[in-house]
């Protein structure tokens, strides 16, 4: 073969890897509320408004079994956790071509089986890192699994190693791994939060959080500020930091405990953080290096502020998010001052892209809304086919919690035993 043969099969291959591009980390979804735990996809080419009935629906499964977890989306696999019954609580592989199964790896138990209300169920987001994925049942079974075929590489329990104590509704949490090390939250006196090493599981730091919180139903966010990186987490009696190298104890923020549940997983930018006290409003903090002690001083806490289990989505200078007892609200993120308040919203939760806000509401339906403080500008609502049959037990019935997932032109929506897959490209 000729130099010039071979200079045109380069030519020809450079030309083919520029227009078609290859799956990029931007278009995965590994984790609990996206790349950077925000909620925000980077993806382009979306739909800027849907039909009546709602994008185009690829696939539908309605046997993937019980859980409010929300999916994980990674190449080709998509993973999650569910439970059939109390004794088989699992994370599962599935396609993303149409939702066939790949594997399935028990974990343990459901948590706290007789729960008030009495929704046992699992509830953890699977964190997927290269080749492993960290999964936490709700019955503190901590498990590293080999991302291709589920084996477990090792396992903790946070319960019965560290002396874990979880609220009534047992261990929600979705780990979060930074560098080399997962960070999970067992709760209590002993090691409210600790740090592994995502290898081999071995303890790097045990942070014994003054006051010994019980677990939360949040999870872990990575904060620089005040000098120090830390993770701030939300526990039972307040808002916290530790710093991320030792454990050591930073500070506490208790006003948003104020509610009936620790659930809203904070918000960050910069030294500013924001977290919602469910039933009640929201506050926000400013941490500040006060000699070798970080302060969190407070900016603001308003009634009426995003605080639901749906967490909120912050874009730009304004935070989007629902109230506990209903209303999409957009509010400015440094003030807390509502901009608009939209009242056609129970408890939902939500995802960013493209200019764009993806809620899923706690009655299964799903809404595109245009994420800008002029005003509520709804550009698709519909409600999924054949959705699961919801339990009425007490005050509070079953909702559709787990948040929406936007992955390589695709909307991701999972309720109860049911997935539902929507190509949400612009064209195609």
């Amino acid at each position: 073969m000729t130099s010039r043969s071979l200079a045109a099969i380069a030519a020809l291959l450079l030309c083919i890897s520029v227009s078609t591009p290859a799956q990029t980390a931007t278009s995965d979804w590994p984790q609990w509320r996206g790349p950077e735990r925000s909620g925000i996809s980077q993806e382009k080419g979306l739909l800027k408004q849907w039909p009546k009935e709602g994008p185009k629906l690829l696939w539908q499964v309605n046997d993937i079994g019980d859980g409010y977890s929300t999916p994980s989306v990674v190449g080709s696999r998509i993973y999650l956790m569910s439970n059939r019954g109390m004794e088989n609580e699992f994370v599962q592989a599935l396609s993303t071509q149409d939702g066939k199964v790949i594997w399935t790896t028990r974990v343990g138990n459901v948590g706290n089986p007789n729960q008030n209300p009495p929704y046992p169920k699992a509830r953890s987001t699977p964190t997927v890192d290269g080749n492993f994925v960290y999964a936490l049942g709700s019955d503190g079974d901590f498990v590293c699994l080999d991302a291709k075929n589920g084996k477990i590489r090792w396992q903790k329990s946070l319960r019965k190693e560290f002396g874990g104590q979880p609220h009534e509704w047992a261990y929600a949490e979705s780990p979060l791994v930074d560098g080399d090390v997962v960070v999970v939250t067992p709760g209590g006196e002993q090691a409210t939060i600790v740090a592994l090493n995502k290898k081999t599981g071995a303890v790097i730091w045990k942070s014994a959080v003054p006051g010994g919180d019980p677990a939360g139903y949040a999870s872990a966010i990575v904060v620089q500020a005040g000098g120090r990186k830390q993770y701030v987490q939300f526990l039972s009696k307040g808002m916290v930091g530790v710093d991320a190298k030792t454990g050591a104890f930073l500070w506490r923020y208790k006003e948003v405990v104020k509610g009936p549940a620790q659930a809203f997983t904070p918000v960050v930018r910069g030294e500013y953080v924001y977290g919602g006290a469910l039933g009640i409003g929201g506050g926000l903090v400013r941490l500040k290096a006060d000699g070798n002690e970080v302060v969190a001083e407070q900016v603001y806490f308003e009634r009426g502020l995003p605080n639901g289990f749906g967490g909120a989505v912050l874009v730009g200078d304004y935070l989007y998010g629902t109230q506990s007892r209903g209303g999409l609200v957009a509010v400015e993120f440094t003030t807390g001052k509502v901009k608009w308040k939209a009242e056609n919203f129970g408890m939902s939760s939500g995802a960013y892209a493209e200019g764009h806000l993806y809620i899923h509401d706690e009655s299964g339906d799903l809404v595109l809304v245009e994420a800008t403080p002029e005003g509520y500008r709804e550009k698709g609502r519909f409600t999924p086919p054949s959705p699961p049959k919801k339990k009425e037990v007490g005050q509070m019935s079953e909702k559709a919690f787990a948040h929406p997932v936007i992955a390589s032109g695709r909307l991701y929506i999972r309720d109860l035993e049911s997935l539902w897959v929507y190509d949400i490209r612009a064209s195609r």
